[in-house]
């Protein structure tokens, strides 16, 4: 089942359960190696892919363009929401603690998964193979982010959004989790005395993006626009 939905790519059994198993199961289970390897893989094989393929379909953006567009392939929410489309979260080997919180949809945890599932099909067949797989998962996101136009920079946006309402300038509050090295930052847009939005990313400034987008479209429909 996951198999069609990514297309059969070639994938090497082992790899593909070591690509699901998240960390909270390894530790569980006596340290058993997890897809974290695999996700470093992974998120550089997906970065050089829409990157170049960006790079080619447009001629005519600057370089500051194209790296916005980018940002707006990959990152965690745009992962995640590319993992949920394919089932992703079912396949995913958790610890119990991850289980009853519901890891099996935390935006972290199925972007991770996503870019690990990539670096086994680049191990397995090589770049072609999880290239093929990377357009069939991200195009349409690709295709979407281009005709975002300005929507590319959300926090100007929203920026521009609530001085156009009267509301001040939007403050970000930010929090982080997991060790230094894998850090996952999640942040909400305080516009006056509320709170909008919500972001996950592996920065503070791609959490802060993913909240001002949502934060943005909150107060749009909170003010009848």
């Amino acid at each position: 089942m996951l198999r069609e939905a990514l297309g059969n790519p070639p994938l090497d059994p082992e790899l593909l359960d070591r690509a699901l198993t998240h960390r909270s199961y390894a530790y569980e289970n006596g340290g058993i190696p997890t897809n974290e390897r695999l996700e470093f893989l992974g998120d550089s094989v997906l970065g050089i892919v829409v990157t170049e393929t960006l790079y080619l379909t447009h001629p005519d953006f600057s370089e500051g363009r194209l790296a916005k567009l980018r940002a707006a392939v990959v990152n965690a929410r745009a992962l995640a929401d590319v993992a949920r489309g394919v089932g992703l979260g079912e396949h995913i080997k958790l610890g119990r603690g991850e289980e009853t919180t519901g890891g099996r949809n935390k935006a972290s945890i199925l972007s991770d998964t996503v870019e690990a599932v990539i670096g086994a099909i680049h191990l397995s067949g090589g770049l072609e193979a999880a290239a093929e797989t990377v357009h069939r998962l991200f195009d349409p996101v690709l295709e979407a982010a281009a005709d975002l136009g300005a929507g590319l920079d959300w926090k100007t946006s929203l920026q521009e959004l609530t001085a156009e309402l009267g509301l001040g300038v939007p403050e970000y509050v930010i929090e982080d989790d997991g060790p230094d090295h894998m850090k996952t930052f999640t942040a909400q847009v305080r516009v006056g005395d509320d709170l909008f939005g919500h972001g996950v990313g592996r920065s503070k400034k791609e959490a802060e993006q993913g909240a001002a987008e949502t934060a943005y479209g909150e107060l749009q429909a909170a003010h009848g626009r």
